[in-house]
């Protein structure tokens, strides 16, 4: 049967299984919006294309489902950038489609055309180094084709952005709705395995080690493979660090938990590992600069190394490991565990790991470099508050990682979704909003001052879809890392750091949302005691000093 392309890819993506889709409608992109008017795909107006992508990639990274975003052409496709950009860096399957200006005004100068042609913008080039493939469509006898090429990508183990771009007259051009029976609609799990003498020798070091520990990365939880880390260390008595975006791979109030490892954290797993450790498991974590201490060779300096990652990219990228293996983590874990049985390990001598913190945290608070000093007292607190009554079906969107590293333990209930990718201010609310599409959860964003007010408009996007958060303001009237950093390295030569922000009750009170103001503990006390932390929108302020400020070097 005979249908448009603006049809045909509207049916192409509720068989992707496209749920929702976030965007911004203009006159080149309106017809697919008619044909989504009667399809199964949740339509959701946002308002900022910026917003529409970090949506997309909140969606796919908190569901593991595709993700999806649509603008019109111009200035509707280069504002998605940033978002594309992070959802690239994170490897989260994300459908983009753009509208374009009609192909038979390509290099005349038609209205927002982005084709390259006459000076125009090109947005193939645009887009090439932050997509992993991008097609404008100037034919339809080719079509098939690219949308398979887009199914293979958004369904592969190391996923990334794929954008199309249509323009306006094809949109409206008529094809065989028999190409969708010529294209990969589905997908099918990861199936790079390990091999039997892999799991062989991968047990001989597990035996053989007398201190081993588990490095999660990110990789790990998008594997599924959390349940089988849980087994794997209390079968063996081995303990687990995570890097930022691997928290929650093993529940942090564990006692085999050893906290979050980086340059940011407090320094437990760190210490641990370079002073007992003799056998680093990494699981599905890149080390980049913060994981890695800013790739410090100590850190895993005179020990064996086993790494397992689905990305063959980032095996060995850092560091040379003595055993790697390219494949999927959970299958990996579940080899290993069959492995084992057939040697029958024993249990290794574990230390009390509370009482190795504790003991380390004194000696940092001797020596004066603990992380937090007292001006953090009302942020720890609230902290507190969350880890107790935070215990399940939650997530966690943050833009303001540090105090989480150190101040949350994150549960196997609870999604943790630190900002990531190319670590962009602004980035929380939308992901959020994109995450509660997709999950229905109880919902926190943790953000700054100067990151909320590059994204504060899509909180009526929420507010319009009636979407629950818990929005959690640091307020210190400066963009704090660069201020840290010009105390620490350019003298108190303060420039481009400070600012006077709005009144947050106002604020909130123009969205329509409920505020509070955390000034001390009994109003941290009384926001948990009062609050809908489940179906409302909650504006909650906690104000810090602008002269307060970690202690830890970024050396930038």
């Amino acid at each position: 049967m005979q249908v448009k392309v603006c049809e045909l890819i509207v049916r192409y993506m509720e068989r992707i299984g496209v749920e929702t889709i976030f965007g911004m409608p203009g006159a080149h992109i309106l017809p697919v919006y008619d044909r989504l008017y009667d399809s199964s795909i949740q339509s959701v107006l946002v308002k900022h294309e910026q917003g529409a992508a970090f949506m997309a990639g909140g969606f796919a990274r908190a569901s593991g489902k595709i993700g999806a975003c649509i603008t019109t052409a111009g200035p509707g496709a280069t504002n998605l950038v940033t978002g594309i950009a992070n959802a690239y860096a994170d490897k989260l399957p994300v459908l983009v489609i753009t509208g374009e200006a009609p192909t038979y005004v390509f290099g005349k100068g038609g209205l927002q055309e982005s084709s390259g042609e006459g000076g125009s913008i090109d947005q193939g080039k645009l887009f090439a180094g932050i997509s992993r493939y991008h097609k404008i469509i100037e034919r339809t006898d080719y079509l098939g084709n690219v949308l398979n090429n887009i199914s293979k990508i958004l369904f592969s183990a190391t996923s990334g952005p794929v954008i199309l771009s249509l323009p306006f007259n094809i949109q409206n051009e008529t094809v065989d709705d028999a190409i969708l029976d010529t294209i990969k609609t589905c997908g099918k799990p990861a199936t790079c395995q390990a091999d039997d003498s892999d799991m062989q020798i991968f047990a001989n070091y597990l035996i053989a080690a007398e201190k081993p520990v588990i490095i999660c990365g990110y990789g790990c939880i998008k594997s599924g493979a959390q349940t089988l880390v849980r087994q794997l260390s209390e079968q063996l008595n081995i303990p687990v660090t995570s890097s930022l975006k691997g928290k929650g791979s093993i529940d942090e109030t564990s006692s085999h938990s050893l906290g979050s490892l980086g340059v940011t954290s407090s320094g437990y797993a760190c210490e641990y590992m370079t002073q007992q450790a003799d056998l680093i498991i990494i699981l599905g974590a890149a080390f980049n600069e913060r994981t890695s201490y800013l790739w410090d060779k100590t850190l895993l300096k005179a020990k064996k190394i086993i790494q397992v990652d689905i990305n063959e990219q980032q095996l060995e990228k850092v560091y040379l490991a003595d055993l790697v293996i390219h494949a999927d983590i959970k299958q990996t874990l579940l080899a290993l565990q069959a492995t084992l049985q057939t040697f029958n390990p024993v249990k290794k001598q574990l230390d009390n790991l509370p009482e190795f913190k504790h003991q380390q945290q004194q000696q940092a608070d001797q020596s004066g470099h603990r992380i937090f000093n007292d001006d953090f007292g009302l942020i720890r607190h609230f902290y507190h508050l969350l880890n107790t009554r935070i215990t399940e079906n939650a997530i966690i969107v943050d833009d303001n990682i540090i105090f989480a590293q150190n101040f949350f333990q994150v549960l196997a209930s609870i999604q943790y979704l630190p900002n990531s990718g190319i670590s962009s201010l602004g980035h929380a609310i939308p992901a959020a909003i994109g995450a509660q599409f997709a999950e229905q959860k109880t919902a926190f964003v943790i953000i700054g001052d100067g990151g909320f007010q590059m994204c504060c408009m899509e909180l009526m996007t929420a507010v319009n879809y009636n979407i629950p958060l818990n929005v959690i303001i640091i307020n210190n009237n400066t963009m704090g890392l660069i201020r840290k950093n010009q105390v620490q390295t350019y003298q108190q030569r303060f420039i481009n750091c400070d600012f006077i922000n709005p009144d947050y009750a106002l604020l909130a009170k123009s969205f329509g949302i409920h505020y509070f103001h955390i000034k001390d503990e009994n109003a941290s006390k009384d926001f948990f005691a009062q609050a809908d932390l489940k179906k409302a929108i909650n504006l909650i302020e906690i104000p810090l000093d602008k002269n307060a400020f970690p202690n830890y070097s970024s050396r930038r």
